[in-house]
C-alpha cells in the first residue's frame, strides 16, 4: 500500500471484502457500548490520548469492534504523537474502505470497515517508511485480540 493506491480506492473504490456485515442501527446500539456507537456509527471522533490503544504495544491484531474483522497487525503499530493509534498498513488489502472526505473544509480520506462500515478514523501521508502511510484510527473502534 502506498498514498496513490489510497486515493485510487477513494477515487474508484475498495476492492470488495471477503465477506459483508449489514445491520440496522438499532442492532449497532444493542451490541455495542455508547461511546463505540458514536465513534462507529455515527462517525464520531474520540479524544485525542483518551483511548486504550493509544500506547500499548501488545502482540496480536487489531479486529473491528463491530464485525471482528482483522484489520490491522501489532507489528505496524507505531507512536505517531498524534493521540489515535497509528498502522502503517491494513492486514489485508480489502480490509479497510477509502471514502473521499471533505468535511470541516479539509480533504482527507476517511477509514471504514470494509465488512460492516464502522468509520474507524483517518488515512494520512505523512506516516513512516516503506508505506509511508499514517493509519489515524480509533481505540473504540478497535479491539485487540
Amino acid at each position: 500500500m502506498n498514498w496513490n493506491t489510497v486515493i485510487n480506492f477513494a477515487n474508484n473504490g475498495t476492492p470488495a471484502p471477503d465477506k459483508r456485515v449489514e445491520k440496522t442501527p438499532e442492532q449497532w446500539k444493542a451490541l455495542l457500548t455508547p461511546e463505540q456507537f458514536q465513534i462507529t456509527r455515527l462517525k464520531q471522533t474520540e479524544r485525542p490520548h483518551s483511548g486504550e490503544y493509544c500506547s500499548i504495544h501488545s502482540p496480536g491484531v487489531y479486529a473491528c469492534i463491530c464485525c471482528g474483522t482483522p484489520l490491522f497487525d501489532s507489528s505496524i503499530k507505531f507512536e505517531s504523537g498524534t493521540g489515535w493509534p497509528s498502522f502503517t498498513e491494513p492486514i489485508t488489502e480489502n480490509a479497510v474502505n477509502y471514502i473521499k472526505d471533505t468535511s470541516y473544509g479539509m480533504v482527507r480520506v476517511e477509514t471504514t470497515c470494509n465488512t460492516c462500515d464502522a468509520h474507524l478514523g483517518h488515512v494520512f501521508s505523512d506516516g513512516p517508511k516503506p508505506s509511508g502511510l499514517r493509519y489515524c484510527i480509533n481505540s473504540l473502534a478497535l479491539k485487540l485480540a
